[in-house]
């Protein structure tokens, strides 16, 4: 007999779906093709030192489950649940692999796929598997959701299913808080930011609904952090994209890409997996055989007609183009009132400041208390057609204490200051107002570390008012090289329109710097009868700054104002 024939209905369908991928019978994106290659070399490794091992009995036992006993929580309520393909492969590689102990391998999941693909019944059937039939004692599983309405939802969710069931209905019942089952004493709950007693959780498995959603890292830390005194915890994070940037789902998915890339190694790493549905390029949306890329289930469990709708009302309405792209194709964006795309934003490209570096222009957007005061050098090489970007901001450490206090443990505005601290990109004073001379002071070492000369600035004058400051910017630059850049649509217009350009074409390289990132993806913009373009400040959520890109965007300024000049000055 072939392996094939020999092989049960778990292995037959990794082998035929993943198979499928790797042969192009399935159409599937890059990162889909990158696990669907791991997966199969892990199949077939019979390393015996080797700690994990593809076991049909594991697997079978709880996709078997899922499918025998929960029924459909909505549509078509009741129904017994029927895995798809794709579904029943995933499960079959998260529930199979196991040591020699029977454990699980994969403890942590990234499942990220358009909406509308299943992962709402699915998630549901999942969470009462995990309660009942993972031989766990008291089993602890929480629907884990930024908003208390949409934990609910999930934890709703699973106790339709149950109801629906009349096997699973005997045993499990609703209390005020929880599914309680009876045999093993397991909960479900729901689990929300404003939920009390976050602390002490002892997780056994979780559902993170729509982690896209969550601006900092709070409630994924305290999930990770329960499911230290379990056998084998399981969390999955079954997500579509979102319009949060640089928090938890930016984090998992970038280790995610380096997980698939094989630069991720450790224990962590080998109790992790992520399934990755999106575009492979964004032109792709208009490309219907591509769609299924980031859908799965389409035409099946997402209708077909109805995402061909939502195609056509992109194409005529541009402001709904954004969230089409981030919910039914998992492209990276920004607001969906943003100016610039994740792929114009983000630049893999690096730099070393030391190599052949002489002179810069500084942009400066300065604070008092609330805001970020943010720093760029922008420079160039000669016969180098690229802009190079240093960054650096600074923040009241006032403001972060007061964060804390508030409880809001991941930092002022959801994002991570903590981490940018400790790694170098953002620093903090001791006093409630930012000394702008402190952007000297990081000029000044810059120099003495790189040999880089700073020739001139251009900064936003709303809060570089003050006689001290202003002495001190023009002693250092000279009066001359001290240029206010106006924050209007008559002097930035331009200017924005050629950093675009540059943008796109990946000419700006700023190592990556997170801050920088952040704040270009929140830059929204207003235009005029004349199509001329300005930051949107009015309507700006005040949580999404854009200070280190108001830095960028002027030093950009005074650089193409002066281009002869300092072309003349680097030798270009």
């Amino acid at each position: 007999m072939t392996k094939a024939a020999k092989a049960g209905r778990c292995e037959k369908a990794i082998r035929e779906y993943f198979g499928g991928v790797l042969d192009g019978s399935i159409t599937a994106c890059r990162k889909i093709k990158q696990v669907a290659a791991k997966i199969l070399r892990d199949m077939d490794n019979k390393d015996p030192l080797y700690p994990y091992h593809f076991r049909e009995e594991y697997a079978s036992k709880h996709v078997n489950f899922i499918e025998r006993f929960c029924r459909l929580p909505s549509g078509k309520l009741g129904h017994a649940f029927k895995l798809e393909l794709f579904q029943l492969a995933i499960l079959s590689v998260i529930f199979g692999f196991v040591d020699a102990e029977g454990l699980r391998q994969y403890r942590e999941v990234l499942w990220v796929m358009g909406r509308k693909n299943g992962k709402t019944a699915l998630a549901s059937g999942i969470e009462i598997d995990l309660q009942v039939n993972d031989d766990e004692g008291a089993p602890e599983v929480y629907n884990v959701a930024t908003a208390h309405d949409q934990a609910a939802k999930g934890f709703n969710n699973a106790w339709r299913m149950i109801k629906t069931s009349p096997a699973l209905s005997k045993h499990i019942r609703k209390r005020v808080s929880d599914l309680y089952c009876d045999l093993n004493m397991g909960t479900i709950k729901a689990l929300s930011a404003n939920t009390n007693h976050l602390d002490g959780l002892d997780v056994s498995g979780a559902i993170i609904d729509e982690l896209a959603a969550m601006r900092n890292r709070d409630l994924y830390d305290l999930t990770i952090q329960g499911t230290s005194a379990r056998r084998q915890p399981l969390v999955l994070e079954i997500t579509t994209n979102g319009f949060v940037r640089a928090g938890i789902f930016d984090a998992q998915y970038q280790y995610a890409a380096k997980w698939l890339d094989g630069q991720a190694t450790g224990v962590d790493a080998e109790r992790f997996i992520a399934f990755i549905y999106e575009l492979d390029e964004r032109e792709e949306w208009e490309h219907e055989p591509a769609w299924v890329k980031a859908n799965p289930g389409l035409g099946t469990i997402k209708s077909l007609p109805a995402l061909r709708k939502n195609v056509s009302k992109a194409k005529n309405d541009p402001t709904f183009l954004p969230t089409l792209l981030v919910k039914d194709f998992n492209l990276i964006e920004n607001q969906s009132q943003a100016w610039l795309t994740w792929s114009e934003i983000h630049n893999d490209a690096t730099f070393d400041p030391s190599d052949g570096f002489t002179y810069a222009i500084l942009g400066v957007d300065a604070s008092d208390t609330t805001d970020l005061t943010a720093a760029c050098l922008l420079m160039q090489r000669p016969n180098d057609p690229n802009i190079y970007a240093l960054h650096m901001a600074w923040i009241p450490q006032r403001a972060l204490e007061q964060a804390e206090r508030e409880g809001r443990r991941g930092g002022r505005d959801g994002v991570p200051y903590d981490a940018w601290i400790a790694n170098g990109y953002l620093r903090t004073c001791p006093t409630p107002i930012i000394d702008k001379r402190t952007v000297l002071d990081w000029v000044a070492e810059i120099q003495q570390k790189y040999g880089i000369y700073a020739v001139a600035c251009g900064y936003d004058p709303w809060h570089m008012r003050d006689v001290p400051t202003v002495e001190a910017y023009e002693g250092y630059f000279g009066a001359d090289y001290f240029r206010r850049v106006v924050q209007g649509a008559q002097t930035l217009s331009m200017p924005m329109k050629e950093l675009r350009a540059l943008y796109r074409e990946n000419r700006i390289v700023d190592n990556a710097n997170p801050i920088a990132e952040w704040c270009r993806s929140n830059v929204a913009v207003r235009s005029d009868a004349n199509g001329n373009i300005a930051p949107d400040k009015k309507n700006q959520d005040p949580r999404n700054r854009i200070d280190a890109w108001a830095a960028e965007c002027d030093a950009f300024v005074v650089l193409k104002d002066m281009a002869d000049e300092y072309q003349s000055m680097i030798g270009g």
